[in-house]
């Protein structure tokens, strides 16, 4: 009884001691997004004028445009590739097919860097000109198994008897997979894509190395100003990202609950 009552008196300590290292340094990059002064770590009085001054800058205002559309063009081609991908090996069973899963994840698992270095030495190679495609090409790359990843546990969660129902009344394999298989992946397939796009817009290491000097995105630009000595308006930016990128993780994960509720339910 007494290691119980310990047990249950240290588990909320320790959670609440690990929550506070996790997130007591993004929590003190929003307060400081508020400082009215110019130095990060000396408060100096609340203002929103930093907010004001990034709404006004027109290079952040290019960078953020390059970084959504390479996050929606990226995440668009990761959804088509990924999705497909899954739906290929969920159906044809290979003996290859735990080789090709592997192969369609690593990109997560690579560090960065080298798979920056890696891509930078391809397009040198073969003369691709570095800049926007290079940009979506590399995270197209390892935007995919986001995708591939959500669609194939989805695909392996259905019953095989809803489709092979749709067979058996005369449904041709292409309106199965219009009528059935995508409607129920779907939100898993949003789901990915969602995931896709905060990666995108949160990569420094990998735009780095395929980047142009005419094509800037914002993590690179905050990098930059980070580098510079940093402004309570490199802040602000960044609260105003960490807010994008935790929208798209609630919603990734608000679609596959109801995804799950949606596939139980035609069980």
């Amino acid at each position: 009884m007494v290691c119980k009552r310990k047990r249950k008196i240290f588990s909320p300590i320790y959670l609440t001691l690990v929550l506070i290292i996790l997130y007591l340094p993004i929590l003190m990059v929003v307060i400081y997004s508020f400082n009215s002064g110019r130095t990060i770590g000396a408060w100096q009085g609340f203002t929103t004028g930093w907010y004001t001054r990034l709404f006004h800058n027109a290079l952040m205002a290019d960078a953020l445009k390059n970084s959504l559309i390479l996050a929606v063009l990226s995440a668009g081609f990761a959804g088509v590739i990924g999705t497909l991908g899954a739906i290929g090996l969920a159906h044809h069973r290979l003996r290859a097919s735990g080789f090709i899963e592997s192969l369609a994840t690593l990109p997560m698992m690579i560090p960065e860097l080298v798979l920056g270095m890696a891509y930078l030495a391809l397009f040198t190679a073969v003369g691709v000109k570095l800049g926007m495609g290079a940009l979506i090409a590399t995270h197209t790359t390892f935007c995919v198994p986001y995708v591939f990843i959500n669609v194939k546990s989805r695909l392996i969660g259905m019953d095989p008897a809803i489709e092979e129902a749709a067979r058996d009344l005369g449904a041709s394999p292409m309106r199965v997979l219009r009528d059935i298989t995508l409607p129920l992946i779907m939100p898993s397939v949003i789901s990915g894509m969602m995931l896709a796009v905060a990666m995108s817009l949160d990569d420094v290491v990998i735009s780095f190395f395929v980047t142009s000097a005419e094509t800037t995105t914002l993590p690179l630009k905050v990098y930059t100003g980070l580098r510079s000595g940093g402004t309570p308006e490199i802040n602000a930016l960044s609260t105003l990202m960490l807010a994008a990128i935790f929208i798209f993780v609630a919603l990734s994960q608000l679609l596959r609950a109801r995804s799950d509720r949606k596939l139980y339910a035609s069980k």
